[in-house]
């Protein structure tokens, strides 16, 4: 519980940050115990952010607000939104978020604020945000087939990307993990997901967060075949469907059919993509491609003649989402200095799927790295 000297609001700062939002004319908005600023600003022009562009700042001093906290932040890259958690006395709860346009920014800031001695005696802490996408939904039929969950859930939620089922001891039924293109949109299906399956369908789910499995952090995560300390470069593209999500339906049934009618029932029909025929291999190729930046980062090296990139890649911890954290280094003959950073991934099913995961993660942020900075591969 906090004590009573931090209740005592500052008035000085109170009547500076009423002065910074009239001369600047920054409007914030209160809603559900945090202020938000943008989401975007007015001033916004660019594309709305991906994932992994938004920070977690504590260590705020409890009487520090956007009129220091924003025009710092802004220094770095112009920000999408700035959302600062509040209590109802007044004060800040010590942390807020930052969002930027893209994922280098957002590293700027960790690099640039972290440690950042905003006043005496107080020093930010700047890190990446788990941003959640993922959710648990449990207690589906044992006759749950994983492309017709994805299609229910599409018809009663936005913003669902891709599915997979889990079972085995411990899981009563059969369990889901969707993963969600943002956490706004994951957000609001946790909200409505137990309702609408109730209605629709008369099954009861759960659903909760999605909280990953506890890996050794000694050890990296390699397969068998995997060599210890240099993974192969990136096998040749399979024959299998690309995983890329099939287009909305364009349509709802008149009348819910029952839930085992839409799981566990004939799948439906797979549409093919306007302009492409599916003996096309230029179609064929440009899913390829979008599926996977793995294949797209090893075209683009047989493209300039540097030779094909090379993956090192290591598990380091555990987040406390669920997020499995990995080191990185790529490494391409015809390039001097290898690409490494830091990547996270949500636990697969098993060591080899979730290592790919992490390779594909590796390759989209090389990729980005030289699409931002005009690197060559």
């Amino acid at each position: 519980m906090e004590d009573n000297q931090s209740q005592v609001l500052n008035l000085e700062r109170l009547q500076a940050l009423e002065t910074w939002l009239k001369t600047t004319n920054t409007k914030l908005t209160q809603v559900n115990g945090q202020r938000k600023y943008g989401g975007p600003p007015e001033v916004w022009d660019g594309p709305t952010p991906g994932a992994h562009c938004e920070v977690f700042i504590s260590q705020i001093p409890r009487d520090a607000y956007e009129d220091l906290l924003i025009p710092l932040f802004s220094s770095v890259g112009p920000l999408w939104e700035f959302r600062l958690m509040m209590n109802f006395s007044g004060q800040n709860r010590g942390f807020a978020y930052a969002k930027y346009g893209s994922f280098v920014t957002a590293n700027e800031a960790i690099h640039l604020l972290n440690g950042y001695m905003l006043e005496p005696g107080y020093h930010l802490s700047v890190h990446r945000s788990t941003e959640k996408r993922h959710l648990c939904v449990g207690g589906l039929p044992t006759s749950t087939r994983q492309d017709d969950l994805l299609q229910v859930l599409r018809l009663v939620a936005e913003g669902v990307e891709r599915v997979s089922l889990k079972t085995g001891p411990g899981i009563e039924g059969v369990s889901a993990i969707v993963a969600f293109s943002s956490h706004h949109a994951a957000s609001m299906a946790k909200k409505v997901l137990v309702e609408a399956f109730r209605k629709r369908f008369a099954v009861n789910i759960s659903i909760k967060w999605q909280s990953g499995e506890k890996l050794n952090p000694d050890k990296p995560l390699l397969t068998d075949k995997t060599p210890k300390r240099l993974l192969p470069s990136p096998p040749k593209p399979m024959n299998s469907k690309p995983s890329v999500p099939p287009p909305r339906l364009a349509f709802r049934p008149s009348t819910p059919p029952g839930f085992c009618r839409a799981v566990g029932g004939p799948t439906a029909t797979q549409h093919p993509t306007p302009g492409c025929s599916p003996s096309s291999s230029s179609c064929q190729e440009h899913a390829e491609l979008a599926a996977s930046p793995v294949i797209f980062l090893q075209k683009l090296c047989e493209v300039t003649g540097v030779g094909q990139p090379l993956y090192e890649i290591y598990y380091s911890h555990t987040g406390p989402d669920g997020f499995l954290f990995f080191t990185y280094k790529v490494h391409i003959p015809g390039v001097t200095v290898a690409h490494s950073g830091l990547v996270m991934v949500l636990p697969g099913p098993s060591a080899s799927s979730t290592m790919e995961e992490a390779r594909k993660a590796a390759a989209k942020h090389v990729l980005l790295r030289i699409y931002n900075n005009q690197l060559t591969p």
